[in-house]
């Protein structure tokens, strides 16, 4: 006998190869997988005979949830709850309290619901006529070109048509998937343009990259004028940076064209009663104003919106809580490319941020972020093949 040793088990994917190579049954595997991991799931404002129900059947299940000190005797109103239990508990939780009252038979159904997104392949294909993406099979990136005299990072360096063009071209040649096209900055601070001037900007460079470059062009924008004449030209995906609020008309113009849109969390105002939740809850409703204009939900990608409505504290706990997007079963891209709270935390000007953003990067791609939207391309993609070789042990 040798051993015990410690194993870093993070995926269903990887349970499941080292159930192979023990040589489980295929019956046992099915038995033995829902047990395999404890998973917190975290409640808000729960009523006390609520959480007390809650505290007693994930006991009885084998689990827990952590409660307030006064659910016991209901001596406050409220309570939040972390659950703590395996997807075989959980799943004994959702019959027990189907039938119960104070709520608890809606949270049975969101919880199940979690976990049909967390349990669910997320292998999703985009195809065009000479184009096709696959999001979920690894890491894709996408590389920023901003044609604008004053974005935070890169303002004026690719405002000439052959600039852009060339830039572009890099980016593909250093592995990039997509190509993000923005006609108008959005970082804080920065005056709003027209749609007419965002057009002028951006409509010679679309036309070129369209007619010569092989992957598929996104084009970074809030305004449904922009998308519309964009998507006519042949533009493959929206990168909607207003998240389906700023112009109301963006779903519908985006439901036409059934194109990809990337629906990011930018709030008019930073103010937050619970930051994560807070977040969550406006991102599936952002999705659900896409789903309800027409738009199949395979077609949507959401994004945390970091540095958007944000501060340091706030960004850097969105960072943390990467996991917790993914939950809502959509595909999730992440832009912290030299963003300013990797300023802050190094230091450092928004020249000087490569290291960060790698950084960065490397957590969302430990976090099974699909989409990174990145400056740096060359250096990005080297580091995603290192941690992707890493993921999988080398056997993909």
């Amino acid at each position: 006998m040798r051993g015990p040793y410690f194993l870093d088990l993070d995926t269903t994917e990887e349970m499941k190869r080292l159930f192979a190579e023990i040589g489980c049954d295929t019956a046992g595997e099915k038995i033995m997988l829902p047990k395999s991991k404890i998973v917190p799931l975290f409640l808000k404002e729960v009523k006390s005979p609520a959480a007390n129900i809650l505290k007693q059947q994930m006991l009885s299940l084998g689990g827990e949830a952590v409660v307030g000190r006064g659910v016991v005797n209901c001596s406050q109103e409220y309570s939040d709850v972390l659950l703590l239990g395996t997807r075989q508990e959980y799943e004994g939780l959702i019959e027990r309290i189907c039938g119960q009252p104070w709520g608890l038979k809606i949270l049975g159904e969101r919880i199940k619901t979690l976990w049909s997104n967390l349990a669910k392949s997320r292998k999703i294909a985009w195809e065009w006529p000479k184009q096709r993406l696959t999001l979920g099979e690894k890491t894709l990136i996408m590389g920023i070109l901003n044609v604008t005299p004053d974005s935070f990072s890169d303002g004026g360096k690719f405002r000439e048509l052959s600039q852009a063009v060339e830039h572009a071209w890099e980016m593909v040649e250093a592995g990039a998937d997509i190509i993000d096209v923005g006609g108008e900055s959005t970082r804080p601070g920065c005056l709003p343009v027209t749609a007419e001037e965002e057009l002028q900007r951006v409509r010679p460079v679309l036309e070129r990259l369209l007619a010569e470059i092989p992957v598929p062009i996104s084009i970074d924008t809030y305004k449904a004028t922009v998308a519309e004449e964009a998507l006519a030209l042949g533009v493959q995906i929206i990168n909607d940076v207003g998240g389906g609020l700023k112009d109301p008309r963006m779903p519908e113009v985006v439901a036409r064209f059934q194109a990809p849109v990337i629906v990011m969390h930018n709030p008019a105002r930073g103010e937050y009663q619970d930051l994560l939740p807070d977040l969550v809850d406006s991102l599936a409703k952002q999705v659900k104003v896409y789903e309800e204009a027409g738009l199949p939900a395979e077609k949507i990608v959401i994004d945390p919106g970091v540095g958007f409505g944000k501060n340091y504290q706030e960004n850097l706990a969105v960072m943390k809580n990467l996991a917790s997007f993914r939950a809502l079963g959509q595909p999730v891209l992440l832009g912290v490319s030299r963003k300013s709270f990797i300023g802050k935390t190094l230091d450092l000007p928004v020249t000087e941020r490569l290291e960060g953003s790698l950084a960065a990067a490397a957590w969302g791609v430990i976090k099974e972020m699909d989409i990174l939207r990145v400056h740096d391309v060359r250096e990005t993609v080297r580091l995603v093949k290192v941690l992707e070789a890493i993921k999988t042990g080398g056997s993909e």
